[in-house]
């Protein structure tokens, strides 16, 4: 008999993934963790299982259901946290800029949901979270990242979707929007630069973006939600 709960993350090796798996980790779930190269920072013990794959390729998310349901018996949470983000102005972004986010952020998404989505089915229970942005409802003038932007408007869209579909199944879909997090992503820009990004003036902390993960992991009347965690810049101008 399955007793404690089983977490997939996506984008797990460093930043915010990691952050999220050590969350669950500490809150007693065991994690399944992939990312392209997990196992370079990542070490499996009897609680966590490392994949290193491409979330592009359907192959690891099959990987990834099938090392939940051998180690641990069952699939509970998925957190789609894998994606790529860049920023530069709207007739700079090139085609391959545009296949590369288009096949992380939202095949990634599509591969790694719907085997995890036919486990939960035969489980009559489950839970999906999206990392999704701030900056997908509120543009920040002289951030220019449109064209990413397009996927995380994609996963919201998607996420209010799923959760009407599977409402009556028993799975939950939800999202988090993080606005600024202090990350490696933003290594090349002052930290009081970044605290002008959001109205309360400070910045997340990957902390701060696990704890909302781990809130809708375990909110089971919270469905279809975008839990945004961004100081409030979702709300408008300020």
């Amino acid at each position: 008999m399955v007793t404690k709960k089983t977490a997939i993350v996506t984008g797990a090796q460093q930043g915010i993934g990691a952050g999220i798996v050590e969350g669950f980790l500490k809150s007693g779930y065991n994690v399944v963790a992939t990312s392209l190269n997990a196992s370079k920072t990542l070490t499996a013990t009897a609680n966590l299982a490392v994949v290193d794959g491409d979330v592009r390729d359907r192959e690891t998310a099959s990987k990834s259901v099938k090392a939940a349901i051998t180690h641990f018996g069952s699939v509970d949470v998925l957190v789609n946290n894998a994606g790529i983000y860049l920023t530069k102005s709207f007739t700079e972004f090139t085609t391959e800029d545009f296949n590369a986010v288009v096949s992380v952020n939202l095949l990634g998404f599509l591969h790694m949901t719907q085997l995890a989505v036919h486990r939960m089915l035969k489980q009559g229970s489950g839970c999906v979270i999206a990392i999704s942005a701030a900056l997908a409802d509120n543009p920040i003038a002289g951030v220019n990242a449109s064209v990413p932007m397009m996927t995380k408007g994609g996963l919201n869209t998607v996420t209010r979707h799923l959760a009407i579909e599977y409402a009556k199944q028993g799975i939950r879909f939800n999202a988090v929007a993080p606005g600024v997090v202090d990350t490696s992503l933003h290594q090349e820009v002052t930290k009081d630069h970044l605290s002008t990004l959001q109205p309360m003036g400070s910045i997340a902390e990957i902390s701060d973006i696990a704890d909302a993960v781990l809130y809708l992991a375990n909110a089971r009347q919270v469905t279809g939600e975008v839990l945004h965690v961004d100081g409030g810049a979702h709300t408008g101008r300020w």
